[in-house]
C-alpha cells in the first residue's frame, strides 16, 4: 500500500474480539487507529479528530452506525466512511448509501478485500479535497487559491492565504493553535503576529466568518453563507 504510517483511521465496532482483530490489521498495513464502541464516543472522536477514514459498523449498543453517519454528514464532516455489518440485504445497503456512507462491506468479509476498499476510499478522497475544499455553501479551489461563494462568484486569495486556509479547512472541526500555524507558515519563525495578519488579510477578503476564533486555543474553518 505504501507509507499510510501518518493516515489516521477511526475504527467504531462493539464487538471486541473483533475490533482487536481490525485493529491489528489496519495498524499493520501502517494506519494509525482509535478504536472506539458506540456511537456517542464516535460521534466524539470523528468530530475532535482528524481522521483521514472510517469504519464503522451498523449494529452499536447506543444506536444504528448509520445514524451516526447521518449526524457527521449533517455536522459538514466529508470523512470517507466504510459500513462493515452483517446486515447484508439491499434495504439495508441502499440505507447505509443514503445515510452518508461511501462503501459497504459485509460480514464475513476478506481482509484484502476490506484492505482494498479502504485503499480506494482514501485515493478518491484524497482526490476530491486536492482540488475543492467546503466552507459552508462556499468552496476553496485549491489549484487557483479563488474561493467560489455560492452564487458563483470568486474571490482570489494569495497563494499564501490559499494555503493558510486550505490547512483550516481540510480538517474542518480541528482547532489549530496559533503555534501549529505559524510553523506551518514560515518554519523557524517565532512571531505569532504573522498568524493573525494572515487571518485579518483573509477575513478582509471574506468576512469574518471564514475563519473562527476559538479564546485561548487558537483558530478553526469557519462556514461562509452559514449562519
Amino acid at each position: 500500500m505504501g507509507d499510510v504510517s501518518s493516515t489516521e483511521l477511526l475504527l467504531v465496532e462493539d464487538d471486541r474480539g473483533l475490533r482487536t482483530l481490525l485493529v491489528r490489521l489496519f495498524e499493520g498495513e501502517g494506519y494509525a487507529v482509535q478504536a472506539v464502541p458506540d456511537v456517542q464516543s464516535g460521534l466524539h472522536a470523528a468530530l475532535t479528530g482528524s481522521h483521514a477514514v472510517m469504519v464503522v459498523d451498523r449494529r452499536l449498543p447506543d444506536g444504528d452506525g448509520v445514524d451516526l453517519i447521518t449526524r457527521l454528514r449533517r455536522q459538514g464532516l466529508a470523512t470517507p466512511v466504510l459500513v462493515l455489518t452483517a446486515h447484508g440485504t439491499v434495504r439495508d445497503r441502499v440505507e447505509g448509501l443514503d445515510g452518508g456512507a461511501d462503501d459497504y462491506l459485509v460480514k464475513p468479509f476478506d481482509s484484502a478485500e476490506l484492505l482494498a476498499r479502504v485503499r480506494s476510499l482514501l485515493r478518491r478522497h484524497l482526490d476530491d479535497v486536492a482540488v475543492s475544499l467546503p466552507l459552508g455553501t462556499a468552496r476553496l479551489d485549491t489549484a487557483t487559491n479563488a474561493v467560489v461563494l455560492e452564487d458563483q462568484s470568486s474571490v482570489e486569495l494569495s497563494p499564501a492565504e490559499g494555503a493558510f486556509l486550505a490547512q483550516l479547512a481540510r480538517r474542518p472541526t480541528r482547532v489549530f493553535s496559533r503555534d501549529e500555524l505559524r510553523d506551518s507558515l514560515a518554519p523557524g519563525t517565532t512571531s505569532l503576529s504573522l498568524v493573525d495578519t494572515y487571518v485579518y488579510a483573509i477575513r478582509r477578503k471574506l468576512g469574518r466568518d471564514v475563519i473562527r476564533t476559538v479564546r485561548g486555543v487558537g483558530y478553526r474553518a469557519g462556514e461562509l453563507g452559514r449562519g
